[in-house]
């Protein structure tokens, strides 16, 4: 990822988020897999996810710093067009379309660490995430949802220094 992001001239800051981002979504992944084995997914999918997912901002650098939604179509043809699967891109299309019909487990966790890395919690989507591995586990979704809030709420400890990691690079 690093050579396609040298490729592309993409922001230091970028980089930073990118690597922060796939930090984050490791642990959740990690947590998963322990948490409720019954659930299939593809842990090194949303490693990748993570790395990329924003990708689309090193053509459009004002969303480093501002709103917009321009990055995620451009993150998908960026990546298609430097040969990585359509399976791979999704995620630079999908990490902010968490509520659409057939999410996948793996976009979810991509979803929730792209927001829980900055101490930002977002109920609606941890719901989602908390009713597929409740289904998977056989558990109570309260039950799953004390154990998920927990995890997070571990993760968003971290905010402050991670935002301060990313802030020390440039745009």
């Amino acid at each position: 990822m690093g050579e396609l992001l040298r490729e592309l001239a993409a922001p230091p800051r970028l980089a930073a988020h990118l690597r922060l981002v796939h930090d984050v979504a490791g642990r959740i992944a990690d947590w998963l897999a322990s948490y409720c084995p019954g659930l299939p997914f593809a842990r090194e999918a949303v490693l990748f996810g993570a790395a990329t997912h924003d990708v689309g901002k090193a053509v459009h650098t004002a969303e480093l710093g501002g709103p917009g939604s321009a990055h995620e179509a451009a993150g998908r043809e960026l990546l298609l067009a430097h040969g990585f699967s359509e399976e791979q891109a999704r995620f630079a299309a999908t990490h902010a379309m968490w509520a659409a019909p057939g999410v996948s487990v793996e976009e979810l966790l991509v979803s929730t660490a792209d927001k829980v890395w900055k101490g930002k919690r977002v109920p609606e989507l941890e719901d989602l995430l908390v009713g597929r591995i409740a289904e998977a586990a056989g558990a109570e979704p309260w039950a799953v949802f004390l154990d998920l809030d927990a995890l997070l709420d571990r993760i968003a400890e971290g905010a402050d220094r991670r935002l301060a990691f990313q802030a020390a690079f440039p745009v």
